[in-house]
């Protein structure tokens, strides 16, 4: 059997419940298939093994072909961004609750030989990218797989801004935020806030106003390909913040001007052919 992936990479999450188990099982199944992995220097820490082959997270993404995640969506989600500027594909190991997209389950692991010879379904996600300015300089960016939000800081309060598609103005809005959602995000932040559900292959982007001081807010569903603009209005007595995924918390001072678009790259996920 020519193996059609060289060189696995491995992220668990250590601190979720049965995740150590899974992750031994895992190395002990690649070992006895004489397969070639490498794992992230921190769930490779947990397991108090020197003999494993190791690696920074930052460095995964060059160092192997696929990269196996254990633990439940959020574990993949944020194992992906370590990845997604090398588009290594990404298969999961579902230790969570959901499991939208870690679909293998750890008494599954047979599947994973299957995956390893070539018989897979490979499935693209597009992400978003975030740039804020502020009088013309770029004050903060990042990515996102599920959404970019926008959120009042440690104290909840209304925030005025106003949105623009394609550099036409839509409308401008007093609420608690706003969630700007990919389809894979469709069921996750932005669902709770009241927004639809998006087949994961729409070329789509979902904006869902976050407690709006309004009548008749709704969702707006728009194309992949548009660029959305937000002004944060200097009328705004304190800073909102954007976030990516849940991750870092970026200020956005009144008169931030915030642009999300798709990404060039996107992520590349591995599922069983069942």
């Amino acid at each position: 059997m020519t193996p059609t992936f060289k060189t696995i990479g491995i992220i668990g999450r250590v601190k979720t419940p049965g995740v150590k188990d899974t992750l031994k099982a895992l190395i002990t199944f690649l070992l006895s298939l004489k397969q070639k992995f490498i794992i992230d220097s921190e769930s490779a820490e947990s397991l108090n093994d020197s003999s494993l082959p190791t690696v920074p997270r930052s460095k995964l993404g060059k160092s192997c072909d696929l990269l196996i995640v254990v633990g439940g969506d959020g574990s993949l989600l944020h194992a992906a961004h370590a990845v997604i500027n090398d588009e290594t594909p990404v298969l999961g190991i579902n230790r969570g609750s959901l499991g939208f997209l870690t679909d293998i389950l750890p008494t599954q692991l047979a599947k994973i030989k299957d995956i390893l010879s070539g018989k897979y379904i490979l499935e693209k996600r597009f992400l978003l990218s975030s740039h804020i300015k502020l009088n013309d300089k770029i004050i903060g960016q990042d990515d996102a797989l599920n959404e970019v939000a926008i959120i009042p800081d440690a104290v909840p309060h209304m925030i005025e801004f106003e949105i623009y598609i394609d550099g036409k103005f839509v409308y401008s809005q007093d609420s608690d935020g706003l969630i700007v959602a990919t389809p894979t995000g469709s069921t996750a932040y932005a669902l709770s806030g009241g927004g639809p559900i998006l087949h994961p292959q729409l070329d789509a982007i979902v904006l869902v106003p976050m407690f709006p001081h309004s009548l008749n807010n709704r969702p707006i569903v728009v194309e992949g390909d548009r660029k959305i603009s937000i002004i944060i209005s200097p009328n705004n007595t304190t800073s909102p913040c954007l976030s990516c995924d849940g991750r870092a918390y970026i200020n956005t001072p009144p008169g931030s001007h915030i642009t999300i678009h798709k990404k060039s790259k996107s992520l590349h996920l591995i599922h069983p052919l069942d």
